[in-house]
C-alpha cells in the first residue's frame, strides 16, 4: 500500500527546530513526508536538514520546478497537512486566503484534513486579530490545537509554547485515522477528568487507587483531534500533557470537584473518566502516624466524598449538556452498571470490568457504553483510543 502522504509546513518561529522531531516521528511511523517551509523558517533550520530527514527536495517558492505545478500538486495529493510551528503571521495569511509562497498555496489547494500547531508569544496568541483568525480556520474545518504553557523565548513564560512534538504526532495520527471526516467537535468545549484521586492520611500516606489516567488522556487527545477545545482535569497521573489541551492538575476528590464545577458552565460535554475516591479519612494527621510496639493502630474513620457525577448530572450547567460517567466494576458488571446509570442520572455510562491486571495501567480497554435511552454499545478489547472514539461518536450524535 502507498504510504500516507503528509505535508509538514514550517513557518518562521524559533520553535521550528522542534519540527525536526515531528518529522522524524512521521517518517519512522511509515508516512511519506514532504516539508514545505516558509522563507523565514529557513533562517532557523536550513533546507539541507529538511531534505535529509524527509528524503525529498525542499522548496519555498512557486517558481521552482514550475512544470510540475508544485503549488497545486502538493496540496492536491496530500492526505494531511500539518503546520508546526504556525506563527501568528502564517495563521493570518491562511485565514485570509493569501497565497504568496508555496506553503500558503498548498493550504489553499489541500482538500485533506489540516492541522495547525501555533507557537508565538502570549500577547500575540491572545490578540483579538489572532483569536479571530483561529476562529475562522476552525469554522472552516481546520484543527487548530491550543498552544502549551511554558518557557518562551528570552525570559518570557506563558501560553504560546509549541506543544511537545510527540503529542502533535499523536494528534496527526488520530486526524489521519479519521480520514476526510470533518472535525465534528469543532466549536465545542469539552471537559474530561482523568487519573485517580488521593486522600491523605498524613504527610506521607494516602488512600488511592490504581487508575493511571491513560483512558482519560486518550479521551482528551481524541477530542482535540476532532476539533474540540478541551479542559483536562488530571488527578495524580504523571503523563505528558496532550497537545492542544488545557490541563488542570488536582490531587483529592474535593479539589477535583472544585475544578469540575469551575469548568462545566462553559462545557458542551463532560466526561468523568477519573477514578474518584468514594471515601476520605475523617481526620488528617499533621505528623507521620507512628507504629507503637505492642499496640494495634487506631482505626481509620472514613467519611463520604462528594458524588461529582450525580451532582453535575442533576444540575446541568447549560441546556443540552451531555454528561458521561465511568463505572469500574469487579462483578455483575452490566447489572451494576445499569443501576449506577439510573442512580447517577448521566446520559452515558462507560462500564468496564477492572482488576489488578485488567484495565488499570494498561494500553487497552474493553467496555459497554450504556445510554439513558436504553442503548448498549459494546466496545471490544482494543486500544483505549478506540473506546475514546466510540464515546465521542455517541456524545457528538447527542450534541447534534
Amino acid at each position: 500500500m502507498d504510504k500516507p502522504k503528509v505535508v509538514l509546513g514550517v513557518s518562521g518561529g524559533i520553535a521550528a527546530y522542534k519540527a525536526c522531531e515531528l518529522l522524524r516521528r512521521l517518517t519512522e511511523s511509515g508516512h511519506d513526508v514532504r516539508v514545505v517551509p516558509t522563507g523565514s523558517a529557513l533562517h532557523f533550520v536550513g533546507a539541507a536538514t529538511w531534505s535529509a530527514l524527509s528524503g525529498h527536495p525542499v522548496r519555498t517558492e512557486v517558481w521552482s520546478d514550475v512544470h510540475e505545478v508544485p503549488h497545486v500538486r502538493i496540496g492536491q495529493e496530500a492526505d494531511l497537512v500539518v503546520v508546526a510551528p504556525a506563527t501568528a503571521d502564517l495563521l493570518a495569511r491562511a485565514a485570509h486566503g493569501l497565497a504568496d509562497d508555496l506553503l500558503t498555496n498548498t493550504l489553499l489547494t489541500a482538500r485533506c484534513p489540516v492541522v495547525f500547531a501555533p507557537a508565538m508569544h502570549t500577547e500575540m496568541w491572545e490578540h483579538p486579530a489572532t483569536r479571530e483568525n483561529v476562529a475562522t480556520l476552525r469554522r472552516r474545518g481546520a484543527v487548530v490545537i491550543e498552544p502549551a504553557v511554558g518557557r518562551l523565548t528570552g525570559v518570557d513564560t506563558g501560553k504560546g509554547r509549541l506543544p511537545d512534538p510527540a503529542e502533535i504526532f499523536e494528534t496527526c495520527r488520530r486526524v489521519l485515522a479519521r480520514g476526510v471526516a470533518a472535525p465534528d467537535l469543532a466549536g465545542r468545549h469539552v471537559v474530561v477528568s482523568a487519573g485517580g484521586t488521593r486522600e491523605p492520611l498524613d504527610p506521607v500516606r494516602f488512600l488511592g487507587n490504581r487508575s493511571s489516567g491513560k483512558q482519560g488522556y486518550a479521551l482528551a487527545r481524541t477530542a482535540a483531534a476532532r476539533g474540540a477545545r478541551v479542559t483536562l482535569i488530571a488527578a495524580n497521573t504523571g503523563l505528558p500533557d496532550p497537545a492542544g489541551v488545557d490541563v488542570v492538575r488536582v490531587g483529592t476528590a474535593v479539589q477535583l470537584r472544585e475544578a469540575v464545577l469551575k469548568a462545566v458552565p462553559e462545557a458542551d460535554a463532560v466526561v468523568m473518566a477519573a477514578a474518584v475516591a468514594d471515601f476520605r479519612p475523617a481526620a488528617y494527621a499533621a505528623g507521620k502516624i507512628k507504629k507503637k510496639d505492642g499496640q494495634e493502630p487506631e482505626p481509620i474513620v472514613l467519611v463520604r466524598n462528594p458524588d461529582i457525577l450525580a451532582e453535575i448530572s442533576a444540575d446541568r450547567a447549560r441546556e443540552g449538556q451531555v454528561v458521561v460517567g465511568f463505572a469500574a466494576e469487579t462483578d455483575d458488571v452490566l447489572a451494576n452498571g445499569r443501576a449506577k446509570l439510573q442512580r447517577k442520572g448521566c446520559d452515558l455510562l462507560v462500564v468496564n470490568e477492572v482488576g489488578e491486571r485488567r484495565t488499570f495501567g494498561s494500553e487497552e480497554n474493553e467496555a459497554v457504553v450504556l445510554g439513558a435511552d436504553g442503548s448498549e454499545t459494546p466496545v471490544p478489547h482494543g486500544p483505549k483510543e478506540a473506546l475514546a472514539e466510540t464515546v465521542w461518536d455517541l456524545v457528538a450524535s447527542r450534541l447534534a
